[in-house]
């Protein structure tokens, strides 16, 4: 089952249930990913894939982050406990992210592999990491190992 039927399947599940808080969120979801197919369409793909869907997923996922840390700053607790509940909403579509260990010891593969040296072979280090780790590791955590690891 693809992310946008079980998605649908759940907004069915939730509309049964009255679960409003759940429905808004998965309403949005659905809305990103139509978004995301209509945009895919003009460029000549019919449906997306799920590595696609994730990907929309995690930008949302990212985005509820961002808000819950700036909410927090501004003293918004009321507020950044509601991005909190939508936050744990997507994550049950998104799949298992890796351990941070586990992306240290692929970054220090990586930077071993290409002869990384410092913070100048960074680029060298992050897109083939970046595409390798899509989809299971948040860029930022990368970024920042990446940095570490050359020293930056």
């Amino acid at each position: 089952m693809s992310i946008k039927e079980l998605l649908a399947s759940d907004i069915k599940k939730a509309m049964k249930t009255q679960d409003q808080d759940r429905l808004k969120v998965l309403r949005s979801l659905k809305s990103k990913l139509m978004e995301k197919e209509i945009s895919e369409r003009k460029e000549g793909e019919a449906e997306l894939t799920d590595e696609q869907s994730v990907g929309v997923l995690m930008k949302a996922a990212k985005q509820r982050k961002e808000s819950i840390e700036q909410f927090k700053e501004g003293g918004r607790d009321d507020l950044a406990d509601i991005e909190q509940a939508e936050l744990e909403i997507i994550e049950q579509y998104l799949p298992k992210m890796m351990e941070e260990e586990e992306v240290r010891r692929i970054v220090k593969e990586k930077i071993r592999s290409v002869g990384a040296s410092g913070m100048q072979d960074m680029g060298k280090v992050m897109g083939p990491i970046m595409g390798q780790l899509k989809g299971k590791a948040e860029g930022a955590m990368v970024s920042k190992i990446v940095k570490e690891e050359l020293g930056g």
